[in-house]
């Protein structure tokens, strides 16, 4: 059954939910800025607020912010601390925890908290819809999507909607591909009852973070699918649930994320380390221009495939040290969060690779002469089914990705969508055109497995 835990820190509060470490949240108060208050703002918005997500904390926040405390019994200073943080949780993960009351059924407690009962039915697996016994706990699924699509995907971020989506789908399993330089937590996802097995993975690169929240949101719409016994992105979901299984790392490079969207401040030791790296490269723009690791390696330039060919064009383009971007490390895998891909897969059978990137709208699916078996193919079919275009990854950019290595090594078919248009990181208003172009290719991909 579902608990939470709080750790207090002198400005920080971590929250354990059901064993899921979230991310240190900061108290907040009028006058702040960055992602964490733009969080604030998403899960006073989901209580009834209708503030501008801009990640400011000015008075329309502050507002919003009284009123709730005042309707949960909290002291109203407009200040969200590790109590007003903690009330907030169920806006945060998308769930309640309530004790069953005299009288309570699953048609009234869906009605109460705008839920529907086959949600809390998934949500509740062995529990005797018409015998609920007085006390028993009860997962209750909130009105709204769990992963959101309109603020900045941070590593606290990603750790609730993990969070919520177990609670609401008990059929996801998680756990922690290794570790980030920092220490964070690199979760993978798992969901399907088949065989093959499809291995999407997403934030190699910071600026590209934009894709987290996409297969994140893949995941959630298809786990909805399943218990609605409705069709994702033209198949059935059941079907697909039953015939193959979905891995997902969908944040690669969370120290690197966390600094590109703000999670990470300009004040803290990480952000400071990482400008002294990006002075090496001034005409780079930081930490936007940021791809690499906090470290400052591309973790996309680490693999074991032609890795010495990408280091002789990288130094010949000027990327000789470490910085925001194209630094191939001083060797393979030196980097624990490419080394934890790379340990992730070899211990795995996947049929079917996809790595999410942006930008350009283009599908890469090959790796020099390897060709395997099916994977024009299929890369046709993902071009069609997003609009996308199917090209050959130029020469320059040809080597050590984890496209290059998982077909070199595999012989498999291994992609690298470049979603969305513009300059990384792709602001997020591009966020509901690039989920349209992909949900397809996605479920087609668990579809021809």
């Amino acid at each position: 059954m579902f608990s939470i835990a709080v750790v207090i820190l002198p400005g920080l509060i971590t929250y354990v939910v059901n064993n899921e470490v979230i991310d240190q949240l900061k108290t907040l108060h009028i006058g702040m800025k960055g992602a964490q208050t733009e969080l604030l703002q998403k899960a006073l918005n989901r209580t009834g607020a209708a503030l501008v997500l801009d990640g400011i904390f000015g008075q329309m926040t502050y507002n919003a912010l009284v009123i709730f405390q005042n309707n949960h019994g909290l002291k109203p200073d407009g200040i969200a601390g590790p109590l007003t943080w903690g009330a907030l949780e169920p806006w945060l993960t998308g769930f309640t925890i309530i004790r069953v009351k005299s009288g309570d059924t699953f048609y009234r407690l869906a009605g109460r908290y705008g839920s529907q009962i086959r949600a809390i039915e998934a949500a509740n697996p062995g529990v005797d819809f018409f015998n609920l016994q007085i006390g028993q706990t009860l997962i209750i699924p909130l009105s709204f999507s769990v992963v959101p699509g309109d603020i900045r995907f941070t590593s606290t971020v990603l750790s609730y909607c993990i969070a919520g989506l177990k609670a609401r789908y008990p059929f996801i399993s998680s756990g922690t591909a290794g570790l980030s330089v920092s220490g964070k937590d690199i979760p993978y996802l798992k969901m399907g009852k088949g065989q093959p097995e499809v291995f999407v993975n997403a934030s190699h690169h910071a600026n590209e973070w934009i894709t987290s929240p996409l297969v994140m949101k893949f995941l959630e719409n298809y786990a909805s699918a399943v218990i609605s016994g409705t069709n994702i992105g033209g198949h059935s979901a059941a079907e697909l649930y039953s015939t193959s299984q979905m891995l997902l790392i969908p944040m690669v490079n969370p120290d690197g994320v966390d600094l590109v969207t703000g999670e990470t401040a300009p004040g803290e030791l990480l952000y400071k380390r990482a400008a002294a790296l990006s002075a090496n490269y001034p005409l780079i723009d930081f930490p936007a221009g940021w791809k690499a690791n906090i470290r400052g390696v591309d973790l996309n330039l680490q693999y074991p495939a032609g890795w010495e060919q990408a280091r002789e064009i990288k130094f010949s383009q000027g990327f000789t040290k470490p910085g925001p971007r194209d630094y191939v490390g001083s060797a393979v895998l030196t980097e624990p969060e490419s080394e934890a891909l790379f340990n992730f897969t070899k211990e795995r059978n996947f049929s079917i690779t996809i790595s999410y990137h942006t930008q350009g709208e283009v599908i890469y699916w090959k790796f020099l002469d390897f060709e395997p078996e099916n994977s024009r193919k299929i890369g046709e079919e993902m071009a069609r089914l997003s609009g996308y275009s199917l090209e050959l990854t130029p020469y320059i950019s040809s080597f050590a990705g984890y496209k290059d290595w998982f077909i070199q090594d595999f012989n498999k078919p291994g992609y690298t969508i470049e979603a969305g248009i513009g300059t990384s990181p792709v602001p997020i208003s591009q966020f509901d055109t690039i989920y349209a172009q992909n949900e397809p290719v996605m479920a087609y991909v668990l579809y021809v497995v």
